[in-house]
């Protein structure tokens, strides 16, 4: 009989599709929920509690936008009454006072807020959103005045990374306690935009200089989480801690995911929370037990020194740049395919910066 998995840390609740922002990495998938198929509040109240019942200790509301939801402030609450600590992402743009007051009011714990740049012009632009960084701006100061603690989140690429001391001098002076300069990873809509959002080893290299200087001179003031792309790795990470091993998430539609990119898998009949218990999707369904683990594993990550420690890397990323989802991350070095990593670097050192971005059109609201 085996047995049955450790209970998951988190929940990621993906309340909607729906975002005002066009940003051309984001990890949305390419098809989007539309407002319709979006789960209603009761039935997240419910896999709220379910949550908690299995052993989640905090949900992460996000999206899209989570706070395009009318009842966003009811969802807290809900969140908040099932004994979980609550983390809003959120992009700010959508939140004067009075809504956040609400959301204070319902029990928020903590605000994490995304910011494309520091340069107005270039975030309105990667955003896709005119007056959207000012806006970002005043929503941090109301974060700020409440005292819930801050995580400022920067997603890096080719067209900021150069600015990443700026970066670091904006979550100072919004009071942040955490920043997190996290590079983009490629699938979804960062997959269609790689080419424009790719950085060079130099400023990458610059980046981590950046970074370890940072954390040496700002320690006690500013806690600075750094996620690397793995086109420049040898050794790829435990994508999400490992499948099915530490995170779950909920689509707007109810189903449930080992990571918010796993819709992009085919052949997965992955389940939903109309249908089945959160319980039963984390311990017995065959969508997270299918790369749980390490019996899945081809050569050469079977019998690898570090097999527990990657746990067989990104499945997603692995299907995005070799066609097999059960296949070695290419990020690791021992993989048949990590030359396609070296040839998506050149590509993109030859190319513009022109972006396809996400439609937000694509959900009627």
């Amino acid at each position: 009989m085996s047995t049955a998995p450790a209970a998951p840390l988190a929940l990621l609740a993906e309340l909607t599709h729906r975002c005002p922002l066009r940003c051309p990495y984001c990890s949305n998938p390419v098809n989007l929920t539309r407002v319709a198929a979006e789960l209603d509040t009761a039935t997240w109240a419910r896999v709220f509690r379910e949550a908690a019942e299995l052993g989640c200790l905090q949900v992460h509301l996000s999206g899209g936008e989570p706070t395009a939801r009318r009842d966003i402030a009811d969802l807290v609450r809900a969140a908040n009454e099932a004994g979980l600590y609550t983390n809003l992402i959120t992009s700010g743009v959508l939140t004067g006072e009075a809504k956040f007051q609400a959301l204070v009011e319902a029990g928020l714990d903590h605000v994490q807020l995304s910011v494309q740049d520091t340069e107005p012009g270039s975030a309105d632009r990667i955003g896709g959103y005119r007056g959207g960084h000012a806006r970002k701006l005043e929503f941090a100061r109301l974060v700020h005045d409440s005292g819930l603690p801050l995580t400022l989140n920067a997603v890096v690429h080719r067209q900021n990374l150069d600015r990443l001391p700026d970066m670091i001098a904006l979550a100072l002076d919004l009071g942040a306690g955490r920043l997190e300069v996290a590079h983009v990873q490629y699938y979804g809509w960062a997959l269609a935009n790689r080419d424009a959002l790719l950085p060079t080893r130099a400023q990458l290299e610059a980046a981590t200089a950046t970074v370890e200087a940072a954390r040496r001179d700002l320690k006690g003031r500013l806690v600075i989480d750094y996620v690397v792309p793995d086109y420049y790795a040898k050794r790829p990470k435990a994508c999400m801690g490992g499948w099915g091993r530490q995170f779950l998430a909920v689509s707007p539609a109810g189903r449930v995911l080992p990571c918010h990119a796993a819709e992009s898998l085919p052949g997965f009949d992955f389940p939903n929370v109309r249908e089945v218990s959160l319980r039963w999707a984390w311990e017995e369904s065959e969508a997270f037990n299918r790369f749980r683990g390490t019996g899945w594993m081809p050569e050469p990550c079977r019998g690898c020194e570090r097999a527990e420690i990657d746990w067989g890397g990104c499945r997603c990323q692995a299907f995005a740049l070799t066609g097999d989802a059960a296949a070695t991350d290419p990020a690791c070095a021992l993989s048949p395919h990590h030359a396609v990593l070296s040839v998506a670097v050149g590509e993109a050192a030859e190319a513009g910066e022109a972006f396809t971005y996400r439609e937000p059109q694509k959900v009627p609201g």
